[in-house]
């Protein structure tokens, strides 16, 4: 026979593992009818998750959930199927968000992801298939970017990772960064291959998904009159050009870009 002390002891043991069996198996992200569309925002070369900080809090504030990816920067292919495996895992509609480079991976990523109803292009390639970084940033006059790299560095693989020199990154990245955040951005920038900016584009999502697209008038890295050329490519839902902002459009003005993404995810539904 059980005593009545041991029969409650194991009474809530039995609560307890019920508990914790529901928190494992529950997913992380909102699910149920009708919820908001979970975003997923993927950084580009030099940068890293923490440059969506301003564009998070917003999002999150008006009841989104989100998340960060950390997108490996090695090639467009394998960073395309790591995002993938990430949306696979997300219960719902996804409102899928790309920067810089991170714009050729989003479009790679939710080629055939049923659950990804929107594309936002942040400062954004968005490559047709067989079309490169390099050759986007090249195809109108105003990138910088090249004298600014610095030495390459060589991989055990015989690869090769390109940074931006640190002393050169504000003017070149973040402009219109405050200094002292700019800096900061220059000593955690991540590298990316240089086979990944040479690497030819899959077929896009875009040509199925709808896109909305975002950037600066005073972006160095690809110039102005490219992301014009892919938003019209892409046949942009809605394109909002900031005068004056920096390659970084989504840290130095976070509340457009959020504004943007909450666009798209309000049509998505």
């Amino acid at each position: 026979m059980t005593s009545s002390s041991s029969f409650t002891r194991l009474s809530k043991h039995a609560a307890l593992a019920a508990v914790i069996a529901a928190s494992t198996f529950a997913v992380p992200y909102a699910s149920a009818a009708g919820a908001k569309p979970t975003v997923v925002l993927v950084h580009g070369a030099f940068a890293d998750s923490s440059s969506w900080d301003g564009v998070i809090a917003k999002l999150e504030q008006d009841g989104y959930t989100v998340m960060a990816a950390a997108n490996p920067l090695r090639s467009v292919k394998g960073d395309g199927a790591y995002v993938a495996s990430l949306l696979k895992s997300i219960p719902g509609s996804v409102v899928l968000v790309g920067h810089s480079y991170g714009g050729s991976v989003i479009s790679a990523a939710a080629a055939g992801a049923a659950n990804v109803k929107a594309l936002v292009y942040v400062a954004a390639f968005a490559p047709e298939a067989g079309e490169t970084a390099v050759g986007l940033s090249g195809k109108f006059p105003g990138s910088t970017l090249g004298p600014t790299l610095a030495p390459p560095v060589a991989l055990a693989d015989g690869g090769k990772d390109l940074y931006i020199q640190q002393d050169k990154f504000p003017a070149q990245f973040a402009a219109d960064v405050p200094a002292a955040k700019a800096k900061l951005m220059a000593s955690g920038q991540r590298p990316i291959t240089d086979a990944a900016l040479n690497e030819a584009s899959p077929a896009p999502a875009w040509k199925n998904i709808p896109s909305w697209f975002i950037y600066g008038t005073a972006d160095k890295n690809i110039p102005p009159a490219s992301q014009d050329f892919m938003a019209k490519r892409a046949k942009s839902k809605d394109t909002v050009v900031i005068k004056g902002a920096s390659h970084v459009v989504m840290t130095s003005h976070p509340a457009e870009v959020a504004k943007l993404i909450e666009a798209a995810a309000a049509a998505a539904k």
